[in-house]
């Protein structure tokens, strides 16, 4: 009930924050503006939507601000229908918002007559879930997110005050989604298993469903069948650097970082955490809307004369029918 109260209590921070009497002007000649990276024909639950933020400097003093490392807490986007409706904030976004963590930052100076550009997955931070236009809008917080006065009022039910702070906002873009792309007559991406030369297919399994699938294939060391409900594109960027990276790239450049990943991952160069061989499982937990599912899950493994307890929560996304794996997190709990 509290983490219910506490999400709900974030939501209502990212409406009062940007239209409360306690928001600065933008300083006088500074210019927050943004447009569509590539702009592209969208649809729904596909594609990143990338749009590039620029802030330019149009006075006569060097103009500095914060730019946090996980740009969640430096900007925010504003997506409307065209009757006024307010589109619902991405899960990812209330994730790293609500999760207990260090904010690392850097300060930009913008000098006279110079701007400042960086490019951001519209989806990371509003939930696009049907076609439609929109309007968008970004605001940037120069000295960072910073909701925790205000949550504090709401929860000791004393007025809201909140000091001011300076926000930049943006003027508005127009944003076209389409109904998703259906490739096949059941919408379904095939890949081949390399033990059998079968065809492997993924099928309509329930979030549960397709972790254990998941987590069975490894046991097996079966890759193909363990990679086959891994959204490697959107696990690839993950953090923040890899994100960055990945919006650089070309689409040549993009698969062969995928490629990359993907031998990595079997390597376990890298992410080792979800690569590991569990020696047993306990699905504890599924949770799951029409679009976005929870699974918890208890993972052994065994270290010698150790055995080692982890709890894995994995996220997953609904897209084509097809639940996909597209994040996770470890929680160690402790040996037995």
């Amino acid at each position: 009930m509290k983490k219910v109260l506490f999400i709900f209590l974030m939501a209502l921070v990212g409406v009062l924050i940007p239209n409360s009497a306690g928001a600065l002007e933008s300083p006088a000649g500074i210019d927050f503006s943004i447009r569509f990276f590539d702009r592209r024909i969208y649809y729904v639950e596909t594609a990143p939507i990338y749009v590039q933020v620029t802030v330019t400097n149009n006075s006569p003093s060097t103009y500095r601000f914060k730019l946090a490392d996980e740009r969640a807490f430096s900007i925010d986007f504003d997506a409307r229908t065209i009757s006024n409706r307010p589109l619902d904030q991405a899960d990812l976004l209330i994730r790293k918002r609500t999760q207990s963590q260090q904010v690392f930052f850097r300060e930009i100076a913008v000098e006279t007559g110079e701007s400042f550009s960086f490019v951001e997955d519209l989806r990371d931070y509003v939930s696009i879930k049907e076609p439609g236009s929109m309007v968008i809008r970004a605001r940037m917080y120069p000295e960072l997110y910073r909701p925790n006065v205000v949550v504090a009022a709401a929860v000791s039910g004393t007025p809201l005050s909140i000091t001011p702070v300076e926000i930049l906002e943006s003027q508005r873009i127009n944003l076209n989604v389409r109904p998703a792309i259906i490739t096949d007559p059941e919408g379904i991406p095939l890949e081949m298993d390399v033990a059998t030369g079968a065809t492997l297919v993924r099928e309509r399994l329930a979030p549960d469903q397709v972790v254990e699938y998941m987590l069975s294939a490894r046991q097996k060391s079966q890759w193909e069948r363990f990679f086959l409900y891994l959204d490697l594109e959107t696990m690839l960027s993950r953090d923040s650097l890899r994100r960055r990276r990945w919006i650089a790239e070309s689409e040549e450049g993009r698969r062969r970082m995928v490629k990359l990943f993907r031998e990595e991952l079997q390597a376990e160069a890298i992410d080792g955490s979800i690569s590991l061989i569990p020696s047993s499982f306990t699905i504890q937990r599924t949770e799951y809307s029409n679009t976005e599912g929870t699974v918890v899950v208890l993972q052994k493994f065994s270290n010698h004369r150790v055995t080692e307890v982890k709890q894995y929560t994995y996220f997953l996304r609904m897209s084509d029918n097809i639940w996909t794996i597209i994040d996770y997190r470890v929680d160690n709990m402790g040996t037995e």
